[in-house]
């Protein structure tokens, strides 16, 4: 997928870590975009048809289309036509290894933006209306390690933590038998934003400072505006989501970065998520309810920089 991936399991019989291994292999080769026989690539060239696919890629799209329901369509995986067209079309090592002579026009290109009322699932196979690419960038990392990790736990592991590119899942004991603290590290400075206690649930993050490129105009990066189509020019540069899922917690951070500052957590209410911010300017955010999970001398303060 694109990303590092660490897995730990506690307890559990012999073999549970090369399981996850293949595990995570297995949903690259089905989800990649840059794949070409991935279940992805197919769907994405077969708009207008229906594509057969496997119950993994049914549940991904699924969990998808309820994200942009969840989000009110702030985070939307319809926008891989805009992706690609801000010069993220191909993998991001190699994105970021173009020369001068191959960087990319950013002027803005009329593109279809429908939304997931163009996408149908109907059994085990899914349908793009034509002319959309589905882009599981904004969500796969986290629904990928909430099946790892319900996998481990199902084959008899004591606890287990998943974390796939900074999207992390845990559940179960920790490895000194309590839960798990998961450090959010600061977007602006080498030292953790916070140290999040949970004893099971997910961690997930959205930001602006990581997959940069350059471009004609400057720099571009690949979290897209549904609204415009355009990469996002939200005030906030970092958002940190703890939820009861990885999936949920990836979608509700990136839809709170499109969002912004003004209507910043709102998006979280009625979700039981909580979440945590940093603008351009350094100022650090909470929403109600996420000092809970911080104890007294990992509470952030306000911090002041460059966004880089």
């Amino acid at each position: 997928m694109g990303t590092d991936v660490s897995v730990i399991v506690v307890g559990g019989p012999i073999g549970l870590l090369e399981r996850a291994r293949s595990r995570v292999e297995q949903l690259e080769q089905m989800w990649s975009r840059f794949r070409p026989d991935s279940e992805i690539s197919r769907l994405n060239s077969n708009g207008g048809l229906p594509v057969r696919v496997s119950p993994e890629t049914v549940e991904l799209v699924e969990r998808a289309v309820e994200g942009w329901h969840l989000s009110g369509g702030a985070f939307d995986p319809t926008l891989l036509g805009p992706l690609v067209e801000a010069g993220y079309d191909r993998t991001f090592e190699e994105v970021v290894a173009r020369t001068e002579q191959d960087l990319v026009d950013t002027q803005p290109v009329p593109l279809p933006i429908a939304g997931c009322e163009s996408v149908a699932v109907t059994g085990d196979t899914v349908c793009l209306a034509d002319g959309i690419g589905f882009d599981p960038g904004g969500i796969g990392k986290g629904l990928a390690a909430d099946m790892i990790v319900a996998e481990l736990m199902g084959a008899g592991a004591e606890g287990a933590c998943a974390n796939l590119g900074g999207d992390v899942r845990v559940a179960g004991a920790g490895p000194d038998g309590d839960g798990w603290t998961v450090a959010v590290q600061h977007p602006l400075s080498d030292e953790p934003l916070a140290l999040a206690g949970i004893g099971e649930g997910a961690v997930a993050t959205s930001t602006t400072l990581k997959r940069r490129w350059a471009n004609r105009a400057g720099w571009s990066h690949h979290l897209i505006d549904p609204r415009s189509g355009q990469p996002s020019e939200s005030e906030l540069n970092f958002v940190s989501v703890i939820a009861a899922e990885a999936w949920m917690a990836e979608v509700l951070a990136k839809a709170v970065l499109i969002n912004g500052t003004e209507y910043a957590f709102d998006i979280l209410g009625g979700t039981g998520a909580v979440g945590i911010c940093v603008d351009q300017a350094g100022v650090v955010r909470m929403s109600d309810g996420y000092p809970a999970y911080l104890g007294e001398a990992t509470r952030p303060t306000h911090v002041t920089g460059t966004a880089r």
